[in-house]
């Protein structure tokens, strides 16, 4: 009995693979497009002289192998997880290091991906959030040594770039757009997380030093979703603790029971606005009811979509990635408020601009500076204001990825953690 089998008898697959040819559609499809003309608006020949050089480093490995070799989650085709033998990375420069992830998480794009519904290319190294042990530095790095513990921020930065040097790490000026571990060659070739080594170029630019007593399995996920979701409450405490209606916030998770999106974004965030503005009423709509029912646990009001009604907020988060998702919490937000919302793989959606004009409503659509916002995440566990670890539907071991995953991928599990010794 095949995977698909089992879990169908169990009665936990709940979504199944694209077929490699409609995969393969998506790389053409609008969104494709949208995301080819970001990826290569800047720095084209850059892109493309490191994907060069990281395929002829791969035949030269493979014809006469010169490095010690490693295990690595690759993901060959939609719902397909395998164990690659790689190439072990070298130190990359006199300031890069090499770590060795202990803590893995998945992200709420990782089943999307691994599903074959979004315009990345396969095979690509899987997963881009991790936190790790540093084994190796180059002589000009000063921030971390070997033996120390840190999150790897799933984007590339410098840190001396203008961009990096004002806060907007996410668009370092040093690599070319949207450069990141866990997407293929779009997001420039970087590896992945699920991976025995993974290197970094910019050590004391990128790794954060975990505090003392915090947990990496706790914050595993603080290199993207768990920061992602900050990003969506901390820089606005203070204007909607001073909005006129009072403070409340909506957050958005999925607008059909058949989302492939995960839902730790809106169950993160929901956590965070409880630390950081105790006083504001928080409301989490969520068409899956499993993931009503986890924000129950969590202490969180949730409802379905289509039992909102009328109610608003001077704070909403669209963190559905669907139009329709979009347009209910512009919909939702007050007068003077602001609607930030996470992002979509839509190339295009329709804004109801009158609307957001008349009202004086902000809205953000954007990506995180993800290095920026790690300390403060970082601060809030440390201080034990938010437990990220509540959030957290699976632990397993690294050794059994590519089934975990696979599990993962096809089932309905919020967020999965892989571990591994130090």
């Amino acid at each position: 009995m095949n995977l698909d089998d089992q879990q169908r008898a169990s009665g936990s697959l709940v979504h199944r693979p694209r077929h490699p040819l409609v995969a393969a559609a998506a790389l053409f499809s609008p969104s494709a497009r949208a995301a080819g003309a970001v990826v290569l608006e800047r720095q084209g020949g850059q892109r493309v002289r490191r994907l060069i050089s990281v395929a002829r480093a791969a035949i030269r490995e493979r014809r006469r192998p010169t490095r010690p070799r490693m295990r690595s989650v690759v993901l060959t085709r939609p719902g397909r997880l395998d164990w690659w033998d790689t190439p072990m990375p070298a130190v990359p420069g006199s300031g890069g290091a090499v770590v060795m992830p202990l803590a893995m998480a998945t992200c709420d794009l990782d089943r999307p991906i691994g599903l074959g519904a979004t315009p990345f290319p396969l095979p690509l190294h899987f997963g881009h959030e991790c936190v790790a042990e540093v084994l190796a530095a180059g002589e000009a790095v000063r921030t971390v040594r070997p033996g120390d513990r840190v999150a790897v921020p799933f984007q590339i930065s410098c840190g001396i770039c203008p961009a990096c040097r004002n806060r907007m790490t996410g668009n370092c000026r040093s690599v070319p757009p949207i450069s990141m571990y866990g997407f293929g060659v779009a997001g420039g070739a970087w590896g992945g997380a699920f991976s025995e080594r993974v290197a970094v170029p910019y050590a004391d630019a990128m790794l954060v030093p975990l505090p003392a007593g915090v947990d990496p399995v706790a914050v595993a996920s603080v290199a993207d979703t768990l920061s992602d979701a900050y990003r969506h409450i901390g820089p606005y405490v203070e204007r909607i603790r001073r909005h006129p209606e009072g403070p409340s916030i909506i957050l958005f998770g999925a607008m059909r029971r058949g989302s492939i999106f995960g839902a730790s974004v809106p169950l993160y965030a929901a956590q965070i606005a409880r630390a950081l503005v105790p006083e504001a009423d928080v409301l989490v709509v969520e068409a899956r009811a499993d993931v009503r029912e986890h924000a129950a646990r969590l202490g969180v009001e949730a409802c379905e979509p289509n039992a909102l009604g009328r109610r608003h907020a001077p704070l909403v988060v669209d963190s559905s990635a669907d139009p329709r998702g979009l347009a209910a919490a512009l919909k939702a937000t007050a007068p003077d408020g602001i609607c930030s919302c996470a992002g979509t793989l839509h190339a295009s959606v329709r804004i109801p601009a009158a609307r957001i004009f008349g009202r004086n409503s902000t809205l953000t659509v954007a990506r995180s500076h993800i290095r920026t916002v790690i300390p403060r995440v970082l601060d809030l566990v440390a201080a034990g204001r938010i437990r990220p670890e509540s959030v957290t539907t699976t632990i397993a071991s690294f050794e059994d990825a590519p089934k975990v995953l696979s599990n993962h991928l096809r089932g309905a599990a919020t967020m999965t953690i892989l571990i591994r010794a130090p």
